[in-house]
């Protein structure tokens, strides 16, 4: 599928590995978050606009060439959270503006209780943040709000995904390109990714949703 990008790379393959442990720390957990992010964050900014310009070196003056769009991340509470600073780490002037959704277990459906998004002041490109794509209930949400908000330009990155997840969210969204780290086998009947890696936003921040 042409808007699939899986990273295949060896230290994704590493890091994915210790990810998926459940005897990995909270701290490894984040931290491993962290370096896979940097990673496809890379990838999935292959394609972003450039402008140029002149600079001076302690040498001479010199042309260039520097991102000129505005980026804006959009991490779906709360697990996207922990995918954040590394983003930032890359793009320092990126925006950072937050939905929050979470899943209704009789239904498998996202439930919406926040949207910060500023009104009529779209950035030029969104990269939604969430580690797991799994039923694509989330995903689809937080797409259609960036959109409604005037996005043209939007992706979608996060660390695994199911099969199921990425069938739903190119069903409306054709045009959403997906980076993910794995594509993995399927969802069980609770709508959890299998293998998987657990419950990424109780790993993250250590404290179990309720």
């Amino acid at each position: 599928m042409k808007q699939v990008h899986i990273i295949e790379h060896p230290l994704v393959e590493h890091h994915m590995s210790l990810l998926r442990r459940k005897e990995a720390t909270p701290q490894e957990f984040r931290r491993l978050i962290q370096r896979l992010c940097t990673l496809l964050t890379y990838e999935a900014t292959r394609d972003l606009s450039l402008t140029e310009t002149t600079i001076t070196t302690p040498m001479e003056e010199t042309s260039g060439r520097i991102l000129h769009q505005r980026i804006g991340l959009i991490p779906i509470l709360r697990a996207g959270l922990g995918m954040v600073d590394p983003v930032l780490h890359l793009i320092p002037a990126a925006e950072v503006w937050h939905l929050g959704f979470y899943r209704d277990e009789e239904t498998l459906k996202p439930v919406e209780y926040y949207k910060k998004l500023p009104p009529g002041d779209p950035v030029d490109v969104a990269m939604i943040l969430d580690p797991m794509l799994a039923t694509g209930g989330s995903a689809i949400a937080a797409i259609e709000a960036v959109k409604t908000w005037g996005v043209n330009q939007v992706k979608l990155l996060a660390m695994i995904a199911a099969p199921e997840g990425i069938e739903k969210v190119h069903a409306k969204h054709p045009e959403t390109d997906i980076y993910l780290c794995a594509r993995d086998r399927g969802l069980n009947d609770s709508g959890y990714i299998l293998p998987g890696l657990g419950d990424a936003g109780d790993r993250i921040f250590n404290a179990k949703a309720v």
